[in-house]
């Protein structure tokens, strides 16, 4: 385009532009095929049949969901405070979009690879908290006042053993740097090194991700829709877009820090080596929400702090331990 355009600063706004876009429609098209696949992988477990009926096999039941909140009304409740209230779920949907930009979809592919990659990473994550909280309090409902508060809970729990248990594979690779994680991986994946940190990662984006068995944050017969609930339309629908946005975010972030990123046999593209293990991953986080009984909260919390907290300590002192033997012995 410079050529054409001839000015360089046009040109990268154009391209980052072109490159916001690509990523919202990869986060809007993932939430699309995640309600679908999510419908079909539950009915598989549960032994039911799932969405069978709009198009061909049920595959245009996602699409005829999305009409039809787009086309319902728009309640706003008397007593809410507006402001909060209608920036919560935009809040909401973009750290979940923003996210795509650090991951690295093959060998230079990756929209911003910056060397503290990974802290931005969690730090960009880590703000979904707050539109929660925004919601719930500003719904003028207990409900979802108390929804909130049990996102803010569970979610600041779990956050502080995630960081911890991925500090050890920061100390092996020596760098924050997303690319620099995946190549670190050449000779051995990081789940070979780290399944203590592997553990504790995959159980951390499940309570993160607002994820069976850890979907606390709404409970039907306790809290309703939880922070959710005084929410209609579109309105209501972001929450789930960002939700089925982070599914993806799991798997894709579990592939890269564990299981060698875009990294695999030549006899396939190292693209689709990335994109395998990424939808693999997002099966097993499915599987193991729709095969485990939903936990109480008290559980969940003491879970995190009683059990992964320590876990995440040991393994980071063993991995000090092994990186000294290590380094002694050459």
């Amino acid at each position: 385009m410079l050529p054409v355009i001839g000015s360089e600063l046009v040109v990268n706004l154009i391209m980052t532009l072109i490159c916001i876009v690509i990523l919202f429609l990869l986060v809007a098209t993932s939430a699309l095929v995640f309600t679908l696949g999510e419908r079909k992988v539950c009915a598989w477990i549960q032994v039911r049949i799932g969405p069978n009926r709009v198009g061909p096999w049920g595959l245009l039941q996602s699409t005829a969901d999305m009409l039809k909140l787009l086309t319902k009304e728009d309640i706003i409740p008397h007593g809410i405070d507006r402001w909060l209230w209608v920036l919560s779920p935009i809040l909401i949907f973009i750290p979940a979009a923003m996210v795509y930009a650090l991951y690295p979809f093959d060998d230079g592919v990756i929209f911003a690879d910056v060397n503290i990659g990974l802290f931005l990473l969690i730090a960009i994550s880590s703000q979904s908290v707050l539109p929660f909280l925004m919601g719930g309090y500003a719904s003028n409902s207990k409900y979802a006042m108390l929804g909130g508060m049990r996102t803010v809970a569970q979610m600041l729990s779990y956050e502080v053993p995630m960081v911890i248990s991925l500090m050890g594979i920061i100390m092996i690779t020596g760098s924050l740097k997303m690319s620099a994680i995946v190549e670190a991986q050449s000779e051995i994946w990081f789940i070979f090194l780290q399944p203590i940190a592997f553990f504790i990662f995959m159980v951390t984006a499940l309570v993160e991700g607002n994820r069976p068995p850890f979907n606390m944050v709404e409970g039907e017969s306790e809290i309703i829709a939880g922070p959710f609930t005084e929410y209609t339309g579109m309105r209501w629908a972001l929450f789930f877009l960002a939700e089925f946005a982070n599914l993806l975010s799991m798997g894709i972030l579990t592939a890269t820090l564990f299981l060698g990123g875009w990294q695999g046999p030549d006899f396939l593209p190292t693209q689709l080596w990335f994109w395998i293990k990424a939808f693999l991953m997002v099966l097993v986080y499915q599987w193991i929400g729709w095969t485990f009984p939903r936990t109480r909260m008290d559980t969940i919390l003491s879970f995190g702090w009683k059990v992964l907290l320590p876990l995440a300590l040991l393994n980071l002192l063993l991995t000090g331990f092994g990186i000294y033997i290590f380094k002694w012995l050459l």
